[in-house]
């Protein structure tokens, strides 16, 4: 919905001024929802929150927030044109998206505490009020032709006002008792080794991708960047589905099967080859109905973005499998080898990028993706073979 509205009310180069926000967004997010929040279900979800070790891991996930806080914001002060530049900020602009990223942080945690709790109405809930509030607030201002920028900031408070019934649930099922003593040095210690996860994630996932908009919005017009970004935002709608189911269910049960290897095998086996089918068939029959949903989501000149969009559903096909089973390091918490992969791929992807790019335009950039997860599956299927065969 909000990609329908930038692109009709937003203005030429709408759409890709959205994707870079929402990049933005990731990657002052990172540290927290990849590191932070990935131990924190891990730790907290076998034990009861009246216990001393269930308060030791919540407060020691609230001192690395607030770590991971400071340091974004002391980003945003020492480089501001580098990561506000495409945007007309003013003082009150980048005053709101402080204010828009502190509850936005609050609420992930929050709902990871529910999560680890095995609270999955409450999840359900909390993620359709995260979508909700923040595509009402930006279509309120775009339709009031208040202009992309000032969508763009409401989109994020709306989304960060979800911490309000996040706290409010997590409160109800008893998840935040009173913390008592000193932070556990331990916990912080354990906790920080995610965040060197976090840190891989945002410099060789977010941070890449945004220098890759940057360089095609350098590279080619602003409207040939719009077709491109129309490909990418489609694969983002169904990759979000796919990332919630993996890290509600998929993931907090590969936690929980750990201790147990034989039964782990299996259901890793299981799940891996029921995905790749279902994945299949489900990205083939987007790629039957491409022109139509490019037109039905953005606008009717989008569906010249058609020719870009069957690398990308190749590309994510295979990105789906590589997820599943890198979710095994993180549940194994391999921290180094997690953190290498990510390097590789990202080196990978310039690489092909650098290749690609000159020869074949635009199109270079979807292939380049293709590419780099189809290797990326064939290295994670040798090295997982042990799950994935009988």
């Amino acid at each position: 919905m909000l990609n329908k509205l930038m692109a009709v009310y937003g203005g030429p180069g709408a759409l890709t001024l959205l994707a870079h926000f929402q990049n933005l967004l990731a990657m002052f997010t990172a540290l927290p929802a990849e590191g932070v929040h990935v131990g924190v279900v891990k730790y907290l979800a076998p034990l009861r929150s009246s216990s001393g070790r269930y308060q030791a891991w919540l407060g020691a996930g609230i001192v690395l927030n607030l770590g991971a806080l400071l340091l974004g914001f002391g980003a945003l002060l020492g480089a501001p044109k580098l990561l506000l530049g495409a945007f007309d900020a003013s003082l009150i602009w980048m005053a709101l998206f402080v204010v828009g990223m502190i509850l936005l942080i609050a609420q992930a945690f929050l709902t990871a505490v529910l999560l680890a709790a095995g609270q999955l109405q409450a999840y359900v809930r909390l993620t359709v009020a995260l979508s909700g509030l923040g595509v009402g607030a930006a279509a309120v201002m775009l339709v009031s032709g208040r202009g992309a920028e000032q969508a763009l900031v409401a989109y994020l408070l709306g989304q960060g006002l979800v911490a309000l019934p996040a706290f409010w649930m997590a409160q109800w099922h008893g998840l935040l008792p009173r913390l008592h003593g000193k932070i556990s040095r331990t916990a912080v210690r354990q906790l920080g080794q995610f965040l060197l996860m976090a840190v891989s994630v945002l410099l060789f996932s977010y941070a890449v991708n945004f220098e890759l908009r940057s360089v095609l919005i350098r590279r080619f017009p602003i409207a040939q960047v719009d077709l491109w970004q129309a490909v990418a935002k489609l694969s983002d709608n169904y990759t979000m589905v796919f990332s919630a189911l993996m890290s509600s269910v998929y993931y907090p049960r590969l936690a929980a099967l750990i201790g147990r290897p034989d039964v782990l095998r299996t259901y890793v086996r299981t799940l891996v080859l029921l995905v790749a089918v279902l994945a299949a068939l489900g990205l083939g029959f987007l790629f039957l109905l491409r022109k139509w949903l490019l037109v039905l989501l953005f606008d009717a000149h989008f569906a010249a973005a058609r020719d870009l969009l069957w690398p990308q559903l190749l590309g994510d096909w295979a990105k789906f499998l590589t997820w599943m089973l890198l979710f095994l390091l993180m549940a194994q918490a391999r921290v180094g080898r997690y953190v290498a992969v990510q390097a590789v791929s990202a080196a990978m992807y310039a690489g092909l990028l650098a290749v690609l790019l000159p020869r074949y335009g635009l199109l270079g950039a979807p292939l380049a993706h293709a590419a780099r997860f189809g290797l990326l599956l064939l290295g994670c299927s040798v090295y997982f073979r042990n799950y994935l065969r009988r």
